[in-house]
């Protein structure tokens, strides 16, 4: 009884340094495409004076990144978050940052762009958000800044997150749920956010 007692004493430890370990690969993965993130915005990004308009951007149409390339910047204010993002939501992109979805848009093309990220790194907090919180994201055609204006829980084969919403630009965020849940989670918690017209 006691040797069973200790080889499961054993086994939790391990499982407890190989979580830990894989979390600090993350931790570093993440930093490191952060800083790939601000010098790559450093040397493209338009002027923050300027406000992320059609009139004043770049044609967002000309857009186009590799998969894995970190291609802008997640602010999140009210988390003290600044998260990069990296194109894709393979293992590896979401390693690295928030990744975005292949199959949407970017910002400024006026319709939905969705950014996901897991729930016990770079997305941890996130059912702590509002509606009216204030999401930024930095990429080299500008900086957009979206409100938060909805959350929902959704089945994990919920297809129906991802879907045009042209005319109107929406953000959404997604990422596993619930967030203490141990193993594969069943569900995706999911926050939309609108664009923030200037003056607003």
């Amino acid at each position: 009884m006691k040797k069973m007692v200790l080889a499961l004493f054993a086994v939790g430890l391990g499982l407890i340094g190989y979580a830990s370990v894989q979390l600090l690969s993350a931790n570093q993965s993440e930093k490191a495409a952060l800083a790939e993130a601000r010098e790559y915005l450093e040397e493209t990004l338009v002027s923050e004076e300027k406000p992320a308009m059609e009139e004043h951007m770049t044609e967002t149409s000309e857009l186009s990144f590799e998969k894995g390339q970190t291609i802008g910047i997640l602010q999140i204010p009210s988390m003290n978050k600044e998260l990069p993002i990296v194109e894709g939501t393979n293992e590896d992109a979401l390693k690295q940052g928030v990744g975005h979805y292949t199959g949407t848009v970017y910002p400024g093309e006026k319709d939905q762009i969705l950014l996901s990220g897991h729930r016990d790194t770079v997305f941890t907090g996130l059912d702590k958000l509002q509606n009216g919180d204030s999401i930024i994201v930095k990429m080299a055609h500008g900086t957009f800044t979206y409100a938060i204006v909805d959350t929902e829980i959704v089945e994990e084969d919920d297809q129906t997150v991802i879907r045009s919403t042209a005319p109107e630009e929406l953000l959404t965020l997604s990422t596993c749920y619930p967030f203490r849940y141990i193993g594969n989670a069943p569900q995706r918690y999911v926050v939309y956010a609108r664009l923030m017209e200037e003056g607003t």
